[in-house]
């Protein structure tokens, strides 16, 4: 099995960084709003899994690929009129996530399913993620 390499990093308390992005705390300004997501290995592919319930694929997502960062783009609009309370998240949501060194960016497969965006991208073999170079010691 792949192993996984998470270059987002919570620090010290991760935690804590979910319980703030509870629906009645949020530190963050509404234009650096993030979705959920989650990412896994199976059956030989790298996969993300991304909560987007209310967005319109056709014309409210992005999904693209770019030196090894996917990024996956969505918003979501508000059609309420007049006064009412919504714990609902509106506006620009963007994520980008680090592929694994070994993912194919020529094999990537995305669908959209009961609000979750599923990305699949193909893995290839070790031995085509790169070669190890030998050290060479010179006699001094």
């Amino acid at each position: 099995m792949t192993s996984l390499a998470h270059r987002e990093n919570a620090g010290f308390a991760p935690d804590i960084f979910a319980w703030l992005d509870g629906p009645f705390v949020s530190p963050r300004p509404v234009a650096a709003q993030t979705m959920r997501m989650e990412e896994h290995v199976a059956g030989g592919r790298y996969v993300v899994r991304a909560e987007l319930p209310g967005v319109d694929p056709a014309k409210d997502m992005e999904v693209s690929v770019a030196k090894g960062i996917l990024t996956i783009r969505a918003e979501r609009h508000e059609d309420m009129q007049g006064q009412h309370r919504s714990e609902f998240r509106y506006g620009t949501f963007t994520r980008h996530i680090a592929l694994p060194v070994t993912a194919d960016a020529n094999d990537i497969k995305a669908n959209y399913h009961w609000g979750i965006l599923q990305v699949s991208i193909g893995l290839r073999g070790e031995d085509e993620a790169g070669r190890r170079i030998p050290v060479q010691t010179t006699a001094s």
